[in-house]
């Protein structure tokens, strides 16, 4: 697909998290990229304008597939960042791309999933918190496995009208499904700069005074900083820029299609250990009288945060080979454990338990 007009981008959930931090990434490394973004309102449309007057707007959600389809036939390469279990969405993109996409020009689609998609044996057995799982997922040698989860699982939904497109279609539509685990760090999108897990945990933390654990704690789940997962999208789409040219070189594994899977992690933590690194951060900013760290039930836990028994006490294991061998990619970022202090600075000023600057000068304990 390398042309020598601007490579022209249409995404969703510019405004999350996720979409947020690549947006950035990507006008940092390519502002000469043409963006189209998928917009609820104008308020949300104005975040975007203030920071990236260039992008285009367009109005709708994910329910508007004339609007999803007609965007998606006029780009070169559509980034799905808003929803991993939509699936009129992504079927209203796919029905764009394949009106317009040709041998001699494909068009390139790249999916957000989540490991989430591997949670299924926790959650069909409800042990949550209990059992550590040794099996460890991987997207090259193993990439066969992961796209072909259980229909239970998580984002399977999505995932498979992705990977169906990227099969039947694949002289034409180029796929890639990028599957990011916990993702940790502020971002720096021009709205939602939060994530879920680390930050949930924080807050309830700081809320109760004490920090939540899942049972006992065992599971482990992989992670990764905002701006690493960032990096590997810009990387993804430097490749469909080039044309997808790295799928072409002999003996190489594909970058795009039927293996076109991502996972994208700088290593795993166990979910009780990270409450403890919490509990004695949160007590040490004196946001908690004690460094508690509490065994709750999952009915419990459920109480506090109703994804809460999934999102801290379920396996999550999965390698990142496929980006680092073929794309290059390698995690930078500092680690969760070095984020948790931001996290709980972040969550208690948005709770409103920090002082102020005039509080602090005045002295006020």
């Amino acid at each position: 697909m390398a042309t020598s007009h601007p490579i022209k981008i249409f995404a969703t959930g510019l405004t999350g998290y996720i979409g947020g931090d690549a947006l950035y990434a990507l006008n940092q490394t390519h502002p000469e990229y043409e963006i189209t973004a998928l917009v609820r309102n104008t308020d949300k449309g104005a975040k975007i304008a203030q920071q990236y007057p260039k992008v285009k707007l367009v109005y709708g959600d994910l329910d508007s597939e004339d609007v999803l389809e007609a965007e998606a036939g006029k780009a070169d390469v559509v980034c799905h960042f808003a929803h991993a279990d939509h699936e009129p969405s992504i079927q209203a993109i796919v029905r764009g791309l394949s009106a317009k996409a040709s041998k001699n020009k494909p068009r390139f689609l790249i999916h957000t999933s989540g490991t989430g998609i591997l949670l299924f044996e926790d959650l069909r057995a409800r042990t949550f918190g209990e059992a550590f799982r040794e099996k460890v997922y991987d997207d090259l040698e193993g990439v066969k496995e992961v796209t072909s989860l259980p229909d239970d699982a998580i984002h399977r939904n999505v995932d498979k009208i992705v990977l169906e497109a990227g099969t039947q279609h694949a002289d034409r539509i180029k796929t890639a499904i990028v599957c990011p685990p916990t993702i940790y760090g502020i971002g720096r999108g021009p709205d939602n700069q939060r994530s879920m897990q680390l930050p949930q945990l924080c807050a309830s933390t700081i809320e109760l005074g004490y920090a939540p654990r899942v049972n006992a704690g065992k599971t482990y789940w992989g992670n990764v900083h905002v701006q690493d997962l960032s990096d590997l999208y810009v990387k993804l789409i430097e490749q469909a820029a080039a044309g997808g040219a790295t799928a072409d070189w002999s003996g190489k594994p594909p970058i795009w299609g039927a293996e076109g899977y991502y996972f994208c992690e700088n290593g795993e933590h166990v979910w009780g250990e990270v409450s403890q690194w919490v509990a004695d951060e949160a007590k040490k900013q004196g946001l908690i009288e004690t460094d508690e760290v509490r065994s709750l039930s999952t009915e419990e836990v459920a109480k506090i945060s109703p994804y809460g028994p999934g999102l801290w006490g379920a396996n999550s294991r999965a390698r990142a080979k496929r980006a680092r061998k073929i794309l290059g990619w390698e995690a930078k970022g500092r680690s969760l454990r070095d984020e948790v202090k931001g996290t709980l600075e972040f969550e208690a000023r948005k709770l409103g338990k920090t002082k102020g600057h005039a509080a602090v000068a005045a002295g006020e304990t």
